[in-house]
């Protein structure tokens, strides 16, 4: 499954990119692909692209903030509190799979 995610927690420091390395770590040993656009105290990070968007199974936003979902449209996307991650990033990730039948 191609995965992209938004990690974002109100702060902008620890958690937004812990929560990244968490995600990417638990995509890879469920063999999925993941890329992770990070919000955070110094600005967007590995900005997601349209055709990022365009090829992604589902989008995941692991935020304490608000984040702009207009880019996607026509796209299922999860929304999920940061700290869901922090503790069961692969339960996150299992369930995607399990809601979307992939």
């Amino acid at each position: 499954m191609k995965i992209l995610a938004i990690t974002a927690c109100t702060a902008g420091i620890a958690h937004t990119y812990i929560a990244k390395e968490k995600l990417e770590n638990a995509a890879k040993e469920l063999g999925d692909s993941i890329k992770v656009e990070t919000q955070g105290s110094i600005g967007v990070e590995n900005e997601l692209t349209p055709e990022d968007v365009r090829d992604a199974d589902v989008i995941l936003i692991s935020a304490d903030i608000r984040v702009n979902k207009e880019r996607f449209k026509g796209k299922p996307v999860v929304e999920i509190p940061i700290s869901t991650v922090m503790k069961s990033p692969k339960g996150v990730i299992n369930k995607i799979h399990e809601k979307l039948g992939k």
